[in-house]
């Protein structure tokens, strides 16, 4: 038997086998790891040969973006989410994107001239805001906990959906008996009260390890194998309390909505034979696989592929501040680019929730091309609650009975039904009438023509309320609009904050997808400096190192190739940061009192990058329209507007709105008053000249 075939079997075994809490055998996963890392040695790669393609996928609520880079060009499509099993939208989209590359749907060729894949998903985004996920159960030493994790009204609002009363304090301290019959009587009490998961949370990692020790001794296998337990030390050393527990809650909430699919999606990869694993595309700006992958991490992981994106943009057209509006089936989602840096929180928060690891700072909105627009106590709403793909818009006939903005923008005119993402999917505006006649228009006793301006209306707005506070100086801002949706609505939100400039990438309908491809293979860590010397702090260093080794091993690359980075960081009592600096073997960390000592590491393994032209000066020209389309602009008024097909109009087109400019996979609606103008790029620079 061949070795990697052995390799492969081992894999299967530790990723089938758990230990007493319920999780993976870590040791067994590690051996398995360097089984087939093995065979993906940098030693056995050949040498001289021409770049092999990146893949790049974002998976959204609705649809699945697909984008492939040969190191020259890109290829991208786009397919329809399919949430009963989210490997086959993946594989459905890559044998799309074979058709494109080779002339007709090869999959294995496309997959065996694939050096990497990287994957983000929103699907962890998506289940918080609409709070689909198990149910959590916490135990803790100090029933302060639970005020000191509702002090804030989303704090509250997110642990009345996450926990709720499923709540019990213990005495780490009491005599053995009591200990033990206390822990059994509350994990009892806490599955009884329909706790999927349990997140235990005391004092100090010495007390978490003497609580799992019981309960190793206490509870059968099958029982702690249903119901994971997670100790917040062993996740995150961050001292600070409410974060820890925040980040064990969160990503043991996450973690049953990716964890099957992602498995699944690489035991089908293997099934092609694919050596080089899936790779996870994290929110830090990394890449890392599927064993290495932590679900909090994956938590907003697409925007921050827009991020990168945007950067990208900012560079490229000497933007001074770019705000990313990356609105997709579900969310609306928004980051800040300022003088080409993207903004990063050292300790980030979700839905202004505290958690222990850096995150960009994105915000996510309820509010997405799949929506819900309906009538709540006489006004219209929209969102947070999304048809998903399933069943999508009505106007899709796939028994959608909720109306959405696609159904609003198909009767409105803006949406062709025979151009909808290139004609891979037909609408069906007589069910989009049905649903907003049902309930919206008869609802408020107005009619349809009223019900779709006033639908619109309300979708600028509540798109403009997700970004207007991360406005400073309206006249130096450019809302970078893309995803499905993002360029139908930009216009109009853009206006109600006094935004006048838009700019809408070629790659607007994937431009999350094309941000991962500026994505590296990496790892963070992170760990607390027992004492303020510099032999401790050296022996937090080798630690990490030998860490960072390891792991990038496992991922195919030698840690000498790498790029490591590595800062001594000092933070106060309450967890803000004092100060950071470059830490060298040797340093002495100068703490003060209160103040607690971290070492952070970071090693790199660069991929190829894209990267975007630049945005040079063009000679304006008329834009030259490929036909009209009549656009409702009232309840009482239908215009004849010009359209325009982006990629047949040359570099310095421009012409007035009202107009529809369609790009690949997407439609963007320009009102009245803004002028366009197609850059040197081929990207849509949109200004408002009221």
């Amino acid at each position: 038997m061949r070795f990697e075939n052995v390799g492969r079997r081992w894999f299967r075994i530790c990723r089938s086998a758990r230990d007493e809490t319920g999780h993976r055998s870590d040791l067994l996963l590690r051996l398995g790891e360097q089984a087939i890392a093995a065979m993906a040695s940098p030693s056995d790669k050949p040498k001289g040969t021409l770049m092999k393609r990146l893949i790049n996928i974002d998976n959204g609520g609705t649809l699945t973006d697909i984008c492939v880079w040969d190191g020259k060009d890109f290829t991208y499509t786009k397919t329809l989410t399919t949430p009963f099993d989210l490997s086959q939208c993946l594989f459905d989209g890559m044998t799309k994107a074979s058709a494109e590359i080779f002339g007709e749907k090869n999959l294995e060729a496309l997959l065996h001239s694939t050096q990497h894949i990287r994957y983000s998903t929103t699907q962890g985004t998506n289940a918080l805001v609409e709070r689909k996920g198990p149910r959590i159960g916490l135990i803790t030493d100090d029933p302060a906990v639970v005020n000191e994790l509702r002090q804030t009204e989303a704090e509250a609002s997110l642990f009345d959906d996450l926990i709720g009363t499923r709540v019990a304090v213990v005495d780490p301290h009491a005599d053995d008996e009591a200990l033990n019959r206390d822990l059994v009587q509350h994990v009892n009490a806490l599955t009884t009260a329909g706790a999927a998961r349990i997140v235990v949370a005391v004092g100090s990692g010495d007390e978490e390890r003497k609580l799992r020790k019981i309960l190793l001794r206490k509870f059968p296998r099958h029982l702690l194998g249903s119901v994971p337990i997670l100790y917040s030390w062993e996740f995150t050393a961050d001292p600070v309390r409410s974060r820890r527990i925040w980040s064990g809650v969160i990503n043991s909430f996450l973690h049953p909505t990716i964890e099957r699919f992602l498995y699944n999606a690489e035991d089908r990869l293997r099934a092609h034979r694919v050596k080089n694993p899936l790779l996870i595309y994290r929110n830090d700006g990394a890449s890392s696989r599927v064993a290495k992958a932590v679900a909090l991490k994956t938590y907003s992981s697409g925007p921050r592929g827009g991020l990168e994106g945007t950067r990208a943009l900012a560079q490229a057209y000497g933007l001074k501040h770019v705000l990313m509006i990356d609105v997709g089936g579900t969310t609306t989602d928004v980051g800040s680019v300022k003088d080409a840096q993207i903004a990063v929180d050292r300790r980030g928060s979700i839905e202004g929730v505290p958690i222990s690891f850096p995150m960009s700072s994105v915000h996510s909105a309820g509010i997405g091309g799949s929506s819900i627009i309906a009538v709540t106590d006489g006004e219209i709403t929209v969102g947070p609650e999304s048809v998903g793909a399933a069943p999508g818009p009505a106007c899709f006939g796939f028994g959608g009975k909720s109306a959405t903005i696609t159904d609003v923008n198909l009767l409105l005119g803006v949406l062709d039904p025979g151009t909808y993402l290139n004609g891979d999917v037909s609408l069906d505006a007589e069910r989009s009438k049905a649903v907003i006649t049902s309930t919206v228009a008869e609802p408020l006793g107005i009619t349809l023509e009223e019900a779709l301006v006033r639908m619109e209306a309300a979708y600028f707005a509540r798109m403009a309320e997700a970004f207007a506070p991360m406005i400073e100086n309206p006249a130096e801002t450019t809302i970078a609009a893309f995803g499905g949706a993002g360029p139908m609505s930009a216009c109009g939100a853009a206006r109600l904050n006094g935004v006048k400039s838009v700019l809408i990438p070629k790659l607007a309908a994937v431009f999350s997808a094309f941000g991962i491809s500026f994505s590296d293979i990496g790892h963070n860590y992170e760990l607390g400096i027992p004492e303020p010397t510099a032999e401790s702090a050296k022996q937090v260093y080798d630690t990490l190192l030998a860490r960072a080794e390891r792991d990038i091993f496992q991922e195919g690359y030698e840690l000498a190739s790498c790029h490591v980075v590595s800062n001594l960081l000092i933070e106060e009592a309450d967890g803000s940061r004092a100060f950071e600096q470059p830490y060298t073997p040797g340093d002495v960390p100068q703490v003060k009192d209160g103040q607690q000592a971290f070492l952070t590491l970071s090693v790199t393994a660069e991929l190829p990058h894209a990267s975007l032209g630049s945005g040079a000066a063009v000679t304006p020209t008329p834009a030259v329209p490929n036909g009209t389309r009549r656009v409702r602009s009232s309840a009482t008024q239908v215009d004849e507007v010009p359209v325009y097909s982006l990629v047949d109009q040359a570099p310095g087109a421009t012409a007035q709105g009202p107009a529809i400019v369609e790009g690949p996979f997407f439609t963007a609606r320009v009102l009245e008053g803004w002028k366009l103008d197609v850059t040197a790029s081929g990207d849509l620079m949109l200004t408002d000249t009221h």
